[in-house]
């Protein structure tokens, strides 16, 4: 964002919280972490922990079963981001996103870019 102002471009940032998107497959993610897993050494297996596999597996479903389906909340503020005289600088989509960006949110930009 800040780097495209010396090109007098605008950048408007888009934080979207969970949302069920093809990035989110559960099955997907669990395939991907367990094949990362299973190309660890067992030294580094067994400093985890047979639980931890099971523990994060189980957190992953719990995440994505959370997640939001209704993407016309990330997809209304893209429009108002393109299509807005002033659009806002920061967009933080869905209660999770605004947990983390509120707090945030009080800071200088230059501090939080």
């Amino acid at each position: 964002r800040v780097e495209m102002r010396s090109f007098g471009v605008k950048v408007s940032v888009i934080e979207p919280g969970y949302f069920k998107t093809a990035i989110v497959s559960t099955e997907k993610l669990e395939k991907s972490f367990l094949s990362i897993w299973e190309k660890l050494p067992e030294e580094t297996k067994a400093s985890y922990g047979e639980n931890y596999v099971k523990e994060f597996l189980a957190g992953l479903r719990k995440m994505t079963k959370n997640c939001k389906s209704n993407l016309t909340l990330v997809t209304d503020c893209m429009d108002h981001a393109l299509t807005s005289r002033y659009p806002r600088t920061r967009y933080a989509v869905g209660w999770d996103a605004k947990l983390l960006c509120i707090p945030l949110s009080y800071l200088p930009s230059a501090l939080v870019d």
